[in-house]
This record gives C-alpha cells, sequence and structure tokens, in this order.
C-alpha cells in the first residue's frame, strides 16, 4: 500500500468513527459549534473559501450543496441530503487532493 493509500484509508477510518460517534442530530454541537462549523472552519485557516445552500430537488426533497475553492483555481462542490453529510463529502475531497499533490 502506497502512502497517499494508507492516508485516505486513515481519513475514511477518521469520518468512520466521526459518523458513528454522532449522535441522530444533525447538528450535533461541541461546545457552541456544531459539527459542520468546525469543518468550515478548518477549511477557512487553510485558505479555502466556502459555500452551502440549501435548495428542493424536482422529487421535493431538500438537498444540501456545499463548495469550496481557492486563488489557485481548485474547486469542489457537493451534493448530500444533509448539511454535515455536505461538509464531510466536501472535507473528504478536499484531503484527498490534497494528499494527492504530495504524492
Amino acid at each position: 500500500m502506497c502512502a497517499r493509500t494508507a492516508a485516505i484509508a486513515d481519513i475514511a477510518q477518521k469520518e468512520a468513527e466521526r459518523a458513528a460517534s454522532a449522535s441522530d442530530d444533525p447538528n450535533k454541537t461541541r461546545g457552541t459549534l456544531k459539527d459542520w462549523e468546525i469543518i468550515a472552519d478548518n477549511l477557512s485557516k487553510a485558505g479555502w473559501s466556502w459555500g452551502c445552500v440549501s435548495a428542493v430537488d424536482s422529487e421535493g426533497r431538500t438537498i444540501w450543496i456545499a463548495d469550496a475553492h481557492r486563488g489557485d483555481g481548485n474547486r469542489f462542490v457537493v451534493q448530500a441530503d444533509e448539511k454535515l453529510t455536505a461538509f464531510l463529502e466536501l472535507e473528504r475531497a478536499v484531503c484527498i487532493h490534497l494528499l494527492s499533490e504530495q504524492c
């Protein structure tokens, strides 16, 4: 297993552990910050600009769309059924990109 594969596996394991420890409340709090806010703060600290919107799809379901971008032209957009899931997917996409740059 190369270092990149091991790092991605480590990220996946951490996400699974975080998801397993989360309650049914998608806005679970740690102190005064919600989980998605922690991820958003981490993205900002790493130099990423981010945004999030909710919309209703053609079947009447609420979907969440989150994006992150930075000045070097990299941009990631994800869609999920829950806000926290959207931010977890966004964090994952950014991490995988950063890891692939290192290999």
